[in-house]
């Protein structure tokens, strides 16, 4: 990367606060940044934490620009964009090239049964197996070790990423991402204890994956027992999830590592999830409410509200019991002094008592 603060500015239609000449040279993170990098303030990032950095120069987003300070201005040159991220990310595209897509069709040291189906511009890679009767869209890449169940469906432009599993007749939509590791489709936990002994239950359903879903490495997605598990359009699922079978997520959800949710459990669209959230079985979880980090879900979650806690409530419940929980020591030693104070009263009230009952 060789530029000035001009040459960004301009080619991304930015105003310069500041010396437009300086030599950029790399783009980093606000904590990582030096001399002759640029960087961006984010949206959570506080303008006072700008003080201390050394980068050159530095994306703000118009919204934010009321927020600079004298100081600020004096010391960094910034370069104002509508979406201070926006811009830092097409910086990085301009200078920072991703490998490009290979072409090399199907390699013969991949499997493919005689009756899959495999459009045009597809990618198989060595050591990948699919199926019989499995139908691969237009511009997909199944990388090695990948293997596509029977009767599966991938649509158009879904990457599939090494040792990836996907059982028989699962369905995957346009532009699906799949990382490596993943499994789609296994049986579901079902089983019947009779006589002494777990009895499985039969996982006859599917999974269905919708257009534009990423799935993280290492998660695995259950089959339904009878209907098909869903992920709808957009959901993006981090490393190491869990989805139990007929689970029905909702559009657009966005779920962090180790993540777990028991079998069929619904989501609305726009749900959060932090890290190693836990949700139990059958439960509801409104559209557009947010999971806290480490909260442990069995009740049903209203639209719109953030619950945290284990066992997890409303947020603003869980804060007041935490604070509370955060004065027990200071409760306990009052509770010693008043259990001290009651003692002596109900002492001298005796003593009352036997000397009126003395002088009567």
């Amino acid at each position: 990367m060789d530029a000035t603060v001009g040459a960004l500015a301009a080619s991304l239609g930015g105003e310069v606060v500041g010396n437009p000449d300086l030599a950029i040279t790399n783009a980093l993170a606000l904590s990582k940044s030096g001399p002759e990098s640029i960087t961006f303030l984010g949206d959570e990032t506080k303008t006072r934490e700008l003080i201390n950095a050394s980068a050159a120069a530095i994306f703000i987003s118009r919204s934010r620009v009321e927020e600079l300070t004298d100081e600020l201005t004096a010391k960094h040159t910034f370069v104002i964009v509508e979406d201070a991220l926006d811009a830092f990310i097409a910086t990085l595209k301009q200078h920072r090239s991703e490998r490009a897509r290979p072409q090399i069709g199907i390699s013969p040291q991949a499997f493919v049964a005689e009756s899959a189906t495999i459009g045009e511009g597809v990618n198989v890679f060595p050591g990948a197996y699919i199926g019989e009767q499995a139908v691969i869209g237009s511009n997909c890449d199944i990388h090695p070790g990948a293997y596509i169940g029977d009767g599966s469906t991938l649509a158009n432009d879904v990457t599939i990423h090494a040792n990836v599993v996907i059982y028989f007749d699962v369905t995957i939509g346009n532009r699906v991402i799949i990382h490596a590791g993943a499994v789609i489709g296994a049986d579901g936990f079902g089983y019947r204890f009779r006589d002494g002994r777990f009895e499985k239950i039969p996982q006859l359903g599917t999974v269905q994956i919708h257009d534009d879903v990423e799935i993280g490495a290492n998660t695995t997605i259950d089959r339904g027992m009878i209907g098909p598990t869903i992920i709808a359009q957009g959901t993006k699922i981090d490393n190491l999830v869990m989805i139990a079978h007929n689970c029905e997520i909702g559009k657009h959800n966005a779920f962090a590592s180790q993540v777990g949710i028991a079998g069929s459990c619904t989501t609305g669209d726009y749900v959060r999830a932090g890290g190693q959230a836990g949700i139990g079985d059958h439960l509801n979880i409104g559209s557009g409410a947010s999971l806290a980090a480490s909260s442990g879900h069995h009740k049903d979650v209203p639209a719109g509200e953030t619950w945290a806690g284990a066992p997890a409530r409303r947020l603003d419940e869980t804060i007041r019991i935490v604070m509370a929980q955060g004065k027990l020591p200071e409760m306990r030693s009052t509770v010693r002094s008043l259990e001290k104070q009651v003692a002596k009263l109900t002492a001298e009230i005796k003593q009352l008592t036997v000397n009126q009952s003395e002088a009567a």
